[in-house]
């Protein structure tokens, strides 16, 4: 019963990070780069953003079977979840912390706008307005994490579902 309490647990935590990818690309999809501070290509970060969004929740809603078919894995395999999980968990950890690092900065590090909005996508709330550190604690930077949670999840499977089988 624990694996399969497991498996529950990790396709609820795929589904939030899938939804929360998609809604952080909503934004900039809204504001098209025009009041933000640097002008980029906001379209394609949007759709990395849904793109990585979709496949998490594509993954939490496919039945296991054909998630074990496309990454060449058995039903039953432990591996199936857990590799994906380790790597959603690690990306989420590291770009919290990412998260914070940005918000605490000081002004005179002078950080690029255009590199910290591709590491944090919420980073133009602090550019816009200056937002309360209990914001950026417990809404701003979990939502930062969930958005590289799921690409951590979509790179896992990708790497799963891509290598070579080695032979056993």
């Amino acid at each position: 019963m624990t694996g399969r309490a497991a498996r529950i647990t990790a396709r609820i935590v795929f589904i939030l990070c899938g939804l929360t990818s998609i809604v952080t690309g909503v934004p900039f999809v809204l504001l098209q780069g025009a009041e933000l501070p640097v002008q980029s290509e906001w379209v394609i970060f949007a759709a990395a953003l849904a793109l990585v969004g979709l496949v998490s929740l594509a993954v939490a809603l496919l039945p296991s079977r054909l998630i074990a078919q496309a990454c060449k894995k058995e039903r039953d395999d432990p591996r199936l979840f857990s590799a994906p999980q380790t790597l959603l968990g690690s990306f989420a950890a590291v770009f919290y912390l990412v998260a914070l690092m940005a918000y605490f900065a000081p002004h005179s590090w002078r950080l690029n706008p255009q590199l910290m909005l591709a590491l944090c996508p919420m980073y133009f709330v602090k550019m816009s307005i200056d937002p309360k550190a209990v914001t950026v604690f417990f809404l701003l930077a979990p939502m930062n994490a969930a958005v590289f949670g799921a690409l951590g999840l979509t790179l896992g499977y990708a790497w799963m579902a891509f290598r070579r089988r080695t032979s056993n």
